[in-house]
């Protein structure tokens, strides 16, 4: 049975989020296509990783429900109407009044995470494991190190952008009060913005009372949305780096683009340069004068085209200033 995974591209995109299973917290990245899914859980003390295709949905289904017989795109569909809402951050109390009612228990053993689900598939038990092993460290990198490190860069820029914003209001402020504006309400009075002063205020005060928070896996819904923006970024900039750089690509366009650039440049020049003696030969036939004299061929307007122009600028000057004359 032929089957597609999932891309490394799409689970990347996908936002780490906050999930209970079993009665432990976890962090998860899940993706779910067609009939394949791929799923990433941390504590933040490892990462363990599951992929599986067509083929293994559907060896593993049958193995653990031997009394159901149904094709892989049942099973697949039962999971993911079971599993993906939990894996998306719902609450275990959250789905109780749902039909497709799901029971999550997780163990762990040998350095493997496994998570078993039991629910129900037409009248009969159905089950299902989780079974993740270990992460690559290279994998543990590109989805929770270099995002984060991206983002906390984001984050960065953004405090000093509104620092800076804060500076040019208090020079406002400071200017509305010098010109005698004064506070209704003084309750909405602000003291100067200090950045050195704020930074360490914050760290003194806030910073404690954010590292003692018991719960470490805090994914908001804000910096869900920004680790999402952040890998798109990354995606595209990869995309854009790999096609650029693709062999045999690279080189013989900027042969072709020197060869054609000579020939290139010169046709318009050419088109140009006959436009121009057109329209000189056409102006300057109407009017007498020695250059005119006696009718020549196509061939002799065409062999002495900036002696034309030089004789007819002086001429065209004083036609210029009889026709503003008119307006007068």
């Amino acid at each position: 049975m032929a089957s597609v995974g999932v891309s490394e591209g799409l689970l990347l995109e996908q936002s780490w989020v906050p999930v209970r299973l079993g009665g432990v917290q976890l962090l998860a990245k899940s993706c779910f296509a067609d009939t394949a899914y791929r799923l990433l859980l941390s504590d933040l003390q490892c990462v363990w990783e599951e992929k599986m295709d067509a083929a293994a949905i559907d060896g593993r289904a049958q193995a653990l429900n031997r009394r159901l017989t149904a094709p892989v795109s049942a099973f697949f569909s039962h999971l993911c109407s079971v599993a993906c809402p939990r894996l998306a951050g719902g609450g275990e109390g959250e789905f109780e009044e749902s039909a497709d009612v799901a029971e999550f228990s997780l163990q762990r053993s040998q350095g493997r995470l496994d998570i078993r689900l039991k629910s129900e598939l037409a009248g009969m038990p159905f089950y299902w494991e989780f079974r993740c092993t270990p992460a690559p460290v290279k994998v543990v990198c590109s989805h929770l190190v270099q995002p984060l490190l991206a983002v906390s860069r984001v984050l960065q820029r953004q405090v000093g952008e509104l620092g800076a914003l804060l500076t040019r209001k208090d020079a406002e402020i400071q200017e509305y009060k010098e010109s005698g504006a004064v506070l209704s309400r003084a309750r909405l009075k602000t003291e100067v913005f200090e950045e050195q002063s704020y930074r360490e205020s914050f760290i003194t005060q806030v910073l404690p009372e954010v590292c003692s928070a018991q719960d470490q896996l805090g994914f908001d819904a804000d910096l869900q949305e920004l680790y999402a923006a952040v890998t798109a970024q990354r995606s595209s900039h990869k995309r854009k780096s790999s096609d650029s750089q693709a062999p045999g690509d690279h080189f013989p366009k900027k042969k072709s683009t020197l060869d054609e650039a000579p020939n290139s440049s010169t046709a318009p020049g050419a088109e140009l340069a006959a436009a121009l003696d057109q329209t000189q030969s056409s102006s300057a036939g109407p009017e007498p004068g020695p250059g005119s004299a006696g009718p020549e061929g196509p061939h002799g307007e065409q062999t002495a085209p900036l002696n034309n122009v030089q004789s007819d600028r002086p001429s065209s000057r004083p036609r210029k200033k009889k026709a503003v004359g008119l307006f007068r």
